[in-house]
């Protein structure tokens, strides 16, 4: 049984759902002999008798009456096909249905639920103009692989300790790779949705997601070609470390909360730095000349670097867990930072990986992960030498210097 006060309250929800739901369609069903066959007054009532029929007779009245809707809504599909072929206000109303029965039983996720619905109602036309005219073949494939990762492979693996020292968990080192998929992916969405116009510093910022190493090559790479585009790639190679700092923490917190707790303020305070630094430069890159910048162009995310990724990841798992068994935790200090050379992320989730196991405890992550960041800064001054000449490096060490004092800095204050 209901009691009366949830009735109440899944009532109110049912009929705010079906009021929100039926003023968009209102607003879209025209006038005259030609107009929409459901609007307000439709969508309001079938929430209602949706709720009724959950609240009086259970699952099988609510069964009946979204079958009677559904019928209702046939009905005015058909009569109306040749002028409007959509099925989308006939697939409201039985939502909105269904949705009133629900707000009896679950109200909050009912209400959440409406408010999705009527937000995609509502923004049919951006929606339209995205996907036909925005939305590039590649992005679409794109899309696919990883919603195929997401929604097929990650359900279907192993959620526990296998292979050698118990080290690897394929569900998580999986997890990782649908991470720097999105946030890579993220970073790509920025720079198309803001444009060229802010040129190689917001481009820096963006593609520090993917790689903030092979950022600071790119950038340097540019300065070399164009001179007069010196300031604003040096901007863009020192923001490209905010979004290593940045993607770090949320990694290693999507792995284990307590090692982020732990690292949070040397992760603090090198990505205070980076935006310190990287902010004077975006100052003064702003007053130059910035060229042209390319689109975006390409993949939002790379696979094949994922998978990389994840085999790096799934190594230094490996390695840890046999350093720390043959040389306790300063074996996985040594492991780290020899990780650290080719990549800061999959040796501190490697870090973080061992916290969450209870094989580290969460203030002996902090070495390691820091060890891995020191070294992978040798590897982007490298970069910065090698890519972009002296004035580049000039430029762009001393705010890898800095970055790196800071973070180790956190351990005195700590």
């Amino acid at each position: 049984m209901f009691e009366p006060h949830s009735l109440i309250l899944g009532f109110v929800v049912a009929l705010g759902v079906g009021l929100l739901i039926g003023i968009d369609r209102e607003r879209k069903k025209g006038e005259g002999p030609g107009r929409g066959a459901a609007g307000l007054r439709t969508f309001t009532l079938a929430s209602l008798a949706g709720a009724t029929a959950a609240a009086a007779g259970g699952d099988f009245l609510l069964a009946a009456t979204v079958l009677g809707v559904a019928a209702f809504a046939g009905l005015s599909y058909w009569h109306a096909r040749d002028s409007d072929p959509g099925l989308t206000t006939e697939t409201a109303l039985v939502a909105t249905t269904l949705l009133g029965g629900l707000a009896v039983r679950e109200p909050g996720f009912a209400a959440g639920v409406g408010v999705m619905v009527a937000v995609l109602l509502n923004a049919r036309v951006a929606l339209h103009r995205f996907v036909r005219s925005m939305l590039t073949d590649g992005e679409m494939h794109d899309l696919l692989i990883f919603a195929a990762a997401t929604l097929i492979v990650l359900p279907l693996l192993p959620d526990h300790p296998i292979g050698p020292y118990g080290a690897l968990n394929l569900r998580t080192i999986w997890l990782v790779v649908i991470l720097v998929m999105g946030v890579g992916a993220l970073g790509y969405i920025a720079v198309r949705i803001v444009g060229p116009r802010f040129g190689l510093p917001l481009a820096g910022l963006a593609s520090g997601f993917i790689s903030s190493s092979a950022t600071i090559g790119a950038m340097g790479a540019r300065a070399a070609r164009e001179p007069q585009l010196l300031k604003p790639a040096a901007a863009g190679a020192a923001l490209s470390s905010v979004a290593t700092v940045v993607q770090l923490g949320l990694l290693i917190g999507a792995t284990d909360l307590e090692a982020l707790k732990a690292l949070a303020l040397p992760l603090l305070f090198a990505g205070a730095t980076a935006v310190v630094y990287g902010g004077a430069f975006i100052l003064w890159a702003l007053r130059q000349d910035r060229g042209r910048v390319e689109e975006t162009a390409g993949s939002a995310f790379s696979l094949r670097t994922a998978l990389v990724f994840a085999a790096i990841l799934a190594a230094v798992l490996l390695l840890a867990a046999a350093l720390q068994d043959w040389m306790g935790e300063a074996g996985v200090i040594l492991a780290a930072g020899a990780a650290g050379f080719a990549d800061t992320h999959a040796p501190a989730i490697s870090v973080a990986s061992l916290v969450a196991e209870g094989r580290l405890a969460p203030p002996a992550a902090v070495i390691p992960v820091l060890a891995a960041f020191s070294t992978n800064t040798i590897t982007k001054m490298v970069f910065a030498f090698s890519a972009g000449g002296p004035r580049f490096a000039l430029y762009v060490v001393p705010g890898q210097l800095l970055m790196l004092a800071a973070a180790w800095a956190a351990l005195l204050i700590a």
